[in-house]
């Protein structure tokens, strides 16, 4: 059982040093560098569309280039981008440009989201 009170030390103790700054480097001594941003794009697509591309979602198939798929083990998705599997399905799936080779978008009916390829055994 516990007292409500607390008891602590009672001793007084020194306060910390103060603080000091490490010295100043002046501005004049670092050489200017000018830095040029980089911006991921995919060739031959404006940035504000290479965005949308990627997302599953509001993607188009290709008219050619969508394969059929057997689901190999099960799979939870990630977030709303991704589709959920399960093994022995059969899904269509296909690649966007710009996308990551490790991912396909994955089709199940009207669902749709980027499957790992690993979990996959792509038909003919």
């Amino acid at each position: 059982r516990f007292s409500g009170t607390f008891v602590g030390n009672t001793e007084s103790s020194s306060p910390p040093p103060a603080a000091t700054s490490p010295p100043a480097v002046a501005a004049a001594t670092l050489p200017a560098v000018p830095t040029i941003p980089v911006v991921p794009t995919i060739v031959g697509v404006p940035n504000t569309v290479a965005e949308s591309v990627l997302n599953p979602n509001e993607v188009k198939p290709p008219a050619s280039g969508t394969r059929k798929a057997r689901v190999l083990y099960d799979y939870e998705a990630a977030d709303s981008t991704e589709l959920a599997l399960l093994a022995d399905e059969m899904i269509t799936v296909y690649s966007l440009p710009g996308m990551d080779p490790d991912w396909l978008i994955g089709e199940r009916g009207n669902q749709k989201g980027k499957v790992p390829v690993t979990y996959l055994e792509l038909l003919s």
